[in-house]
């Protein structure tokens, strides 16, 4: 079913260092999955190495990691709606266990992931965006406000210089019509008649 693959690590393979066992995938997503396995107890394990397959081509990629206790490793840029092949192997400071069997699974289209999605559930893509959307709301908030306190600025400069200038203009009134003016004819009454 599958094809056997040959020993990936450029380590010397060692008899007594046993293939991981239990490989799994898990958090599946359209682009990622994240595959853990189990190492038998004692085996004297430093890291890692996994081989990922697009089922039907022939190009690997190799992911390699020593210096680690950690039992999973996360596969990113992955297709969606696509079948993968996973192999895991151990590594020593003797060299590399045989490859772990293989371990076949699909990525989901997004519609399918979409459609699984409960309607509690929120993802991280989805708390960035709105994120992303409060902070634009308070730019435009904080736009508007400060628009609005230079409408209202200008408002009050243009009605205080109003406001200065009209009682100006009515003594300026009242002046000019009281020189003009008699105890006879308050209005003005010394305005010469053209004959």
């Amino acid at each position: 079913m599958f094809p056997q693959w040959p020993h990936v690590c450029p380590c010397v393979s060692d008899a007594l260092l046993s293939a991981p066992l239990n490989v799994t995938i898990r958090e599946l997503e359209v682009n990622s999955a994240v595959v853990t396995w189990e190492i038998l107890e004692g085996d004297p394990v430093i890291g890692f190495a996994i081989t990922q397959q697009k089922k039907d081509v022939r190009m690997l990629r190799f992911i390699q990691e020593v210096n680690t206790t950690t039992r999973s490793c996360a596969l990113w840029d992955l297709d969606e709606d696509t079948e993968y092949i996973v192999h895991v192997q151990s590594i020593s400071m003797d060299g590399s266990s045989p490859p772990s069997q293989p371990v076949l699974f699909r990525t989901p289209k997004e519609s399918e992931k979409m459609a699984s999605k409960s309607p509690d559930e929120v993802t991280m893509e989805e708390v960035g965006q709105a994120a992303q959307l409060r902070a634009g709301e308070l730019i435009i908030i904080v736009v508007v406000l400060v628009m609005w306190a230079g409408v209202i600025a200008l408002f009050c400069r243009q009605y205080d210089i109003i406001k200065d200038n009209e009682p100006n203009n009515n003594k300026d009134k009242a002046k000019n019509s009281s020189e003009c003016s008699t105890p006879e004819h308050p209005q003005g009454g010394l305005l010469r008649s053209n004959v």
